[in-house]
């Protein structure tokens, strides 16, 4: 009885995890984060962990030179940054594909 305890538990946390994906809310902000406006790529300590893909993305980037706005715009500056982000492999907070036209969340 005590190992089938054991295995249930194991079970329902192992769901819960995977479950766990990306949450990007419908005002387009991630823990608090607008996903838009000036990003600081760094290594270490990011507010966002990031991994670019092709498909089953979280959300679409469009990288921009001005008006960062909108859901998706993001403005590289290394100075005043709305937010960082580390770009990694694993265990990434979001999956980000980056686009040319329709960004945002789809």
């Amino acid at each position: 009885m005590h190992t089938l305890f054991k295995i249930l538990a194991f079970i329902s946390l192992s769901i819960s995890t995977v479950t766990m994906a990306a949450t990007i809310n419908s005002d387009c902000t991630f823990k608090g984060k607008k996903l838009y406006g000036n990003v600081k790529f760094v290594k270490n300590f990011a507010d966002i962990r990031v991994k670019y893909v092709n498909n089953f993305e979280d959300i679409r980037v469009k990288m921009v030179d001005n008006f960062a706005t909108s859901c998706g715009l993001w403005k590289v500056d290394n100075n005043f940054p709305d937010f960082t982000v580390e770009v990694v492999d694993n265990f990434e907070d979001i999956k980000v594909k980056i686009v040319n036209n329709f960004e945002g969340i789809h």
